[in-house]
């Protein structure tokens, strides 16, 4: 799409130009009577001046196209053309009384008269011809208005370019004025619309702070915001109450499995409850996160992170894998948040590399200045499926354990700290899963070792 500034100015820079155009053919056309007579008088008197001919003692006035044109458009003219005592007339019955004698011996140039009974006007005009004066005396001329019109133009050339650039370059500056002001206002209200919480946005884009004309937009906006907020908090609401609800359910439904006297078939009942249950555990986790503000304080990743993973060393040394923590760089590795999320955060990702990563042999937990990385050396993930990863009840879990909500937890706890969730993973060279926090300047100091259990 074209933009709207540029397009703004062009058009009006158009409309303009046709607007000056116009009102300037309307002013020639329009030219003052006594203005236009003067100009025909010119038109007609330059006509004249090159078809007279002095050859020794003779004047000769020969045809010439704009002559004859003029002779055909004025069925009244007559003219008289003398230098010294030599004279050339046409259409003397129509020439009423003149208040000058031939030969004229006024001043050179141009003017306009009335005849003496004061029933019309006539053109008296001289120019010199060497020795002679050239002096023509012409009325009823009807001269075509494109003659008036190039004759203006011609010598008013320069006088109109300077008006017509006068004028375009206020209408340039007015267009670039009205173009930023139209501008300033949409970027107004993208950056208000911009600053609005996705997870929550209930805030309005204040009317007054916008253009007139674009209100109607605003208020449309306004509008979409609030009912994307209600679907929102809907669905929030809808997903903590149908987990808190299942919760008893599951608890009785656990009580009587161990009522069920085949051993294999109770084992199996047990690994299904076990699977809801930790599928509502991790709903109502979400819940909470999406409809309560977190009270964020300084967190020590390096101790947080030795807790979760000597949590994980039993499972890991089932499995047989190695876990191992390092660091690059020097400590402290502080960041702002709440201790409980950030390691609820960090063991999903361990247990998923556990759980998921097929093959693995060791799993490292690296501490740097921006957060802290979880890396297994697996069979990797496919191509293009760690985006996917984040969303609701996905799992890369061909085998379908775990509820496919740890990872879109993650993320929740990653968004309300102000950080992310980064995934990189490559067929055959394992995956990293990343906590990535804002930088932060809290000192503090913090233990540092490595923990290693296979």
């Amino acid at each position: 799409m074209k933009s709207i500034a540029r397009t703004f100015a062009l058009s009006l820079g158009i409309a303009a130009t046709a607007i000056f155009l116009t009102m300037l053919g309307i002013f020639i056309w329009r030219y003052p009577t006594e203005e236009r007579e003067f100009r025909s008088c010119q038109v007609v008197a330059a006509v004249l001046d090159r078809a007279t001919v002095i050859e020794g003692q003779k004047l000769t006035v020969r045809s010439t196209p704009a002559l004859e044109e003029l002779k055909a458009d004025s069925p009244n003219l007559w003219y008289v053309v003398s230098a010294g005592d030599l004279l050339s007339e046409y259409g003397s019955e129509h020439r009423p009384a003149l208040p000058f004698v031939f030969p004229y011996h006024g001043p050179v140039g141009s003017s306009v008269f009335s005849t003496l009974d004061q029933n019309s006007t006539f053109c008296l005009s001289a120019v010199q011809r060497g020795s002679l004066r050239l002096a023509m005396m012409v009325g009823e001329p009807q001269v075509r208005f494109g003659r008036i019109a190039r004759t203006f133009l011609l010598r008013r050339v320069f006088s109109i370019m300077l008006v017509a650039l006068a004028f375009a370059a206020t209408v340039a500056i007015g267009s670039a004025l009205a173009a930023r002001f139209v501008s300033r206002g949409i970027e107004r209200v993208a950056r208000r619309a911009l600053a609005i919480d996705p997870s929550a946005p209930q805030g309005l884009i204040s009317l007054s702070e916008v253009p007139r004309e674009l209100k109607p937009l605003v208020a449309a906006l306004n509008r979409a915001f609030g009912e994307i907020d209600a679907y929102i908090r809907m669905q929030r609401r809808f997903l903590g109450n149908a987990a808190h609800q299942l919760r008893t359910p599951l608890t009785l439904l656990r009580a009587k499995i161990d009522d069920v006297p085949d051993p294999a078939l109770k084992a199996e009942l047990v690994r299904d409850v076990r699977r809801l249950t930790s599928l509502v555990s991790a709903m109502l986790d979400l819940a909470r996160l999406q409809n309560h503000a977190i009270e964020k304080r300084p967190i020590d990743l390096a101790q947080i992170t030795l807790d979760v993973l000597a949590d994980f060393g039993p499972s890991a040394l089932d499995a047989g894998i190695e876990l191992a923590l390092e660091q690059d760089g020097k400590g402290p590795f502080v960041v702002q948040g709440v201790d409980a999320a950030i390691r609820s955060a960090l063991a999903n990702l361990v247990g998923n590399a556990l759980i998921h990563a097929r093959g693995a042999r060791r799993i490292v937990a690296t501490l740097d200045r921006n957060g802290i990385s979880i890396y297994d050396d697996g069979a990797g993930l496919p191509d293009g499926v760690e985006q996917g990863l984040t969303e609701p009840f996905q799992t890369g879990n061909t085998a379908g354990d775990g509820a496919g909500l740890g990872l879109s937890i993650v993320r929740e706890i990653m968004a309300a700290h102000g950080g992310e969730l980064v995934i990189s993973s490559a067929p055959g060279r394992g995956t990293t899963m990343s906590l990535r926090f804002p930088v932060t300047a809290v000192p503090a100091r913090s233990p540092h070792r490595e923990l290693q259990t296979g």
